[in-house]
């Protein structure tokens, strides 16, 4: 496994500022909604991974929607080891490598767990692990989830953010970010949760992105 190599909080700090301004110059308009953020809790946070942009829109909305209510001690990122060894940048922002299917995927999931055990620490993971377009209509979740959020001890709240990007009248595409409160550690279901993200996901299409309606 490939380890994060945090640089200093302060530093850190600035970095994302920097990153909320890069990312409101580079849409026409933002739009997401607020969800209830639980006091004395670790966060898991999801969302569709479609594009390299997707780490950085999940740490805008991180530091808008979640850092802004409850201060954050961390944030860390799951990441594909081909990733990390492509980008040797991305582990001192946070980013700890994971190889599907191969034994060492099991050190990971173990350090995502200790990430999760300490109240005030988000992990932003993709569940899908591969990247697909956007305007897919069935999201299939792997099975790293259920591996690591049953064995978490402390109280840890679930996110998932489906986020779409269209263009319309402007020369800059709009972002619309589709926040939803996934439970806790303490009702999951790997299979509830895939359910009432999917249907999440379709409802959040059709309100954010304009199509003829098909025929039945």
């Amino acid at each position: 496994m490939i380890k994060d190599k945090l640089l200093p909080s302060p530093i850190l700090r600035l970095l994302a500022k920097v990153l909320s301004w890069f990312v409101k110059r580079k849409f026409n308009k933002i739009i997401f909604n607020q969800i209830e953020i639980k006091p004395n809790h670790s966060f898991v946070f999801m969302c569709n991974h479609f594009s390299f942009w997707d780490g950085i829109l999940a740490i805008f909305l991180v530091i808008n929607a979640v850092d802004k209510v409850h201060r954050l001690k961390t944030i860390r990122i799951m990441t594909l080891r081909q990733q990390m060894e492509k980008n040797k940048w991305l582990k001192y922002i946070g980013s700890f490598s994971v190889s599907p299917g191969n034994l060492r995927s099991r050190e990971s999931i173990e350090y995502a767990i200790e990430v999760l055990n300490e109240p005030g620490n988000l992990l932003i993971i993709f569940p899908q692990g591969n990247l697909e377009t956007m305007f897919i209509r069935y999201i299939k979740f792997k099975e790293g989830i259920g591996s690591i959020v049953p064995k978490v001890k402390s109280n840890c709240q679930l996110m998932w953010s489906s986020n779409f990007i269209e263009y319309f009248e402007s020369l800059k595409p709009n972002l619309y970010m589709n926040l939803l409160d996934c439970g806790t550690n303490k009702d999951f279901n790997f299979h509830r949760l895939e359910a009432e993200v999917n249907e999440h996901h379709l409802a959040s299409m059709k309100k954010n992105i304009r199509f003829t309606k098909e025929p039945e």
